[in-house]
């Protein structure tokens, strides 16, 4: 079945040429993920395989969405294709994680809150991608739907971390450990934050805001990969 990886990065190249290959490669990563989540007997979101698939079939879920209804929706959806099959082809770099879970980890809690941290994960990288999109081809909508979907991811991200909280505390009896990975989860929500607010005021819409948005995701990546791979963490792979 994890053939299912290498398929639907192949299906994704080829949705540059036709859409359909697109919904077919997004198929192919439910079908690998729902034989995982039965194969394990929990959600497959657990090391950097299953993350990164995780968020590449996440950004090509919400592009989907998001693009459904524009006029000129490939113009829209490629680089975000081109994203999701970077995930993917990431992910195929890293073995499945596929040893049981230690009992801190099993708990609704835990499941929920990596699940909605990835969905705002997608969602900033496709922010990210409509931000460059602004700055190439100067269309307000774009900007706009970069907003739109930096105000969903942070709404996601925020209850992740009122989840990891709840997580925290059940595990460690503490909400905060003040670990790498939560010093930089607040600075990244902090960030977006900033750039919320900074959007409310005029002078910042339009190009500031678009550069904001991709630096932000610069930051989302060094969150979740970066300090897992580089600092000691509770919540490193």
């Amino acid at each position: 079945m994890q053939a299912l990886t290498v398929i639907s990065g192949l299906l994704y190249m080829a949705g540059f040429y036709r859409t359909g290959f697109v919904y077919a490669g997004l198929l192919c990563q439910m079908i690998y993920m729902a034989y995982r989540g039965m194969a394990l007997g929990r959600l497959p979101i657990v090391g950097p395989h299953d993350t990164l698939f995780f968020m590449s079939a996440s950004t090509m879920v919400f592009a989907l969405a998001v693009t459904a209804r524009h006029k000129e929706r490939l113009r829209l959806l490629l680089p975000l294709v081109g994203l999701a099959l970077f995930f993917t082809a990431l992910s195929a770099l890293y073995k499945p994680h596929n040893t049981p879970l230690p009992p801190v980890l099993k708990t609704f809690w835990f499941e929920s809150h990596v699940a909605l941290s990835f969905f705002s994960y997608a969602l900033f990288g496709i922010a990210a991608v409509f931000g460059g999109l602004f700055l190439s081809v100067k269309d307000q909508y774009v900007e706009t739907l970069q907003y739109k979907a930096i105000l969903v991811g942070y709404c996601f991200f925020s209850t992740a971390m009122i989840f990891g909280g709840v997580w925290a505390y059940l595990a460690w009896g503490t909400y905060w450990l003040w670990t790498p990975k939560e010093l930089w989860t607040v600075i990244l929500w902090l960030f977006y934050s900033l750039y919320l607010h900074a959007r409310l005021r005029q002078w910042w819409a339009g190009r500031p805001s678009a550069i904001l948005g991709i630096v932000g995701f610069f930051i989302v990546m060094f969150t979740y990969l970066g300090v897992s791979l580089f600092m000691k963490s509770s919540h490193s792979f």
